[in-house]
């Protein structure tokens, strides 16, 4: 699994206190432009010593001593291939700082870190500690008390107080219990996917797909010792799943860009009540900045177990396992789409399920459960890749291909299914002076603050691996928008080029970026 955020800066605090070393909220700061892009801040705390510590997306961490330090004077501490004592990954999410100057960090998709040497060096956890989950470190995902460190991930949370040279794991009942680095894992939660966490005075409060959850840690970790009837779950508040979108300000001059109507053809593949946002940093044609291979498609991170749908009717052409031993379902569905005379079968196929229940030539309905969500295959966290392919065949090998990692046919599944309550679809190309398709520009500006555990950045257009629609040509797209003006802008040249933007809810926005 992977994830973004547009160039808004949005304020992140790790609710903490330690008794050697205190962290708190500080005024957002902002970095140098990047060539002339926007570096996004995910984390920012303080220490008692007054140095200020960012973690960004795809830089890595800026460190700013107190003494002296000046606006622009950074120190800068990020990953470097082959180097075990580099932190792990550049896409820091979440520091923390222990009572001996221990100083954490975690990532998106790659575990986390300590450093006992003021960041010099760093011993990292990553997919050889942790296997194919726990690295997705949520935002300020790591809270420190003491000698207790807990970390926040989409699989649970890990608990030391060593160090990291014991752990101890929380998860849910819905899954089996992955340990991870730990010697012992618990069930004491209704969801393993966290949110969010904060320590207090009436216990550690754990926020996550379902709710809320209070714990008695003391009490969670004598109960992983062994004594049954500790305290641990002080209480436990459900949740509403979706909230409200997220306003934006009016425009002030003029708006560029059309909205059209468009009909998607799909439901999206998870419930409502489970996490049916799409990961925002590693989107259809992403590559994460260029860290990872072109996207051909679209996940969505879930707990393991959880109910897969089909996004609509057809007939199961694929059931078993593809890439790597990915459990993977495949349907073509009943559908065919025509263009220009020409007549695309169109598919939907699922990656990374922890157990099939569709079978090679079921029929299908909309909705009906065919999968559930899980990690078999190359995957590096709980979730359910969906592709959506629109061929000129009818065969299955060009869809599912075990040794073809580009599909021929693939296409943005984010103009294929039905966008979130209150958003839209923004969509468009990207050329330069000479109309020429700029592959893996960046898009900055789009606003979508939620979900924060996956923070989008910016939308890159797509690359030679990746096809557009063939309705469309597009060179970008990306859905879930709330709906209001969106300030979006390009770099073509050394020139910032800008368009304003406005999304109406399931309507596509189309805009074209050129010198």
């Amino acid at each position: 699994m992977r994830v973004t955020h547009g160039c808004m800066v949005v304020s992140m605090v790790v609710l903490v206190v330690g008794p050697a070393a205190a962290q708190h909220a500080a005024p957002r700061l902002t970095l140098p432009d990047s060539g002339g892009a926007p570096t996004r801040i995910l984390a920012q705390v303080t220490r008692s010593n007054g140095d200020v510590w960012l973690g960004t997306y795809g830089r890595g961490m800026f460190v700013r001593p107190r003494a002296g330090g000046l606006p622009g004077t950074w120190r800068h501490i990020t990953h470097s291939a082959g180097d075990t004592n580099s932190i792990s990954l550049d896409f820091v999410h979440a520091i923390a700082f222990g009572p001996r100057r221990e100083i954490w960090y975690g990532t998106i998709g790659n575990g986390w870190g300590l450093s006992a040497d003021a960041g010099k060096t760093w011993r990292n956890w990553t997919f050889s500690a942790l296997g194919p989950e726990w690295q997705y470190v949520v935002p300020d995902g790591i809270v420190t008390r003491g000698d207790t460190v807990v970390i926040g991930t989409a699989d649970g949370l890990q608990v030391t107080t060593d160090d990291g040279a014991h752990w101890v794991a929380f998860g849910d009942t819905v899954g089996p219990a992955a340990k991870g680095p730990a010697d012992t894992a618990v069930e004491v939660l209704p969801s393993e996917y966290v949110q969010g966490l904060a320590s207090g005075p009436s216990g550690w409060t754990i926020h996550h797909l379902r709710g809320t959850t209070q714990l008695n840690l003391a009490g969670c970790l004598r109960r992983a010792g062994g004594d049954a009837h500790a305290p641990c779950v002080l209480a436990d508040t459900p949740a509403p799943r979706h909230p409200e979108p997220v306003g934006i300000v009016p425009a002030k001059g003029p708006v560029i860009g059309s909205a059209m109507r468009w009909s998607p053809w799909f439901a999206r593949p998870i419930a409502a009540e489970d996490n049916d946002h799409i990961d925002q940093t590693y989107r259809w044609g992403s590559t994460m900045g260029g860290v990872f291979q072109p996207h051909q498609g679209v996940e969505f991170n879930n707990p393991d177990g959880t109910p897969v749908h089909a996004i609509g009717d057809g007939l199961v052409v694929y059931a078993g396992r593809a890439e790597r031993g990915a459990l993977t379902v495949g349907i073509r569905h009943d559908t065919m789409l025509t263009v220009g005379g020409r007549k695309y079968f169109v598919f939907s196929v699922y990656y990374h399920n922890s157990a099939l229940i569709a079978h090679v030539g079921d029929r299908v309905k909309r909705g009906d459960i065919i999968s559930r969500v899980g990690h078999t295959g190359r995957a590096t966290n709980d979730h359910m890749h969906l592709e959506v392919h629109a061929a000129p065949t009818d065969s299955v090998k060009p869809i599912i291909d075990s040794l073809n990692r580009y599909p021929s046919y693939t296409t943005n599944p984010e103009l294929w299914i039905t966008p979130l309550p209150g958003t839209g679809v923004i969509a468009g190309t990207v050329v330069d002076s000479a109309g020429v398709p700029i592959p893996q520009a960046r898009v900055y500006g789009i606003a979508k603050p939620v979900p924060r555990e996956t923070p989008f950045a910016f939308a890159e257009t797509y690359g030679p691996r990746n096809h557009p629609h063939p309705v469309f040509g597009e060179h970008f797209a990306i859905s879930d928008v709330p709906a209001g003006v969106q300030h979006l802008f390009v770099v073509i040249g050394g020139k910032r080029i800008q368009r304003t933007v406005v999304v109406r809810p399931g309507a596509m926005s189309w805009v074209e970026f050129r010198p």
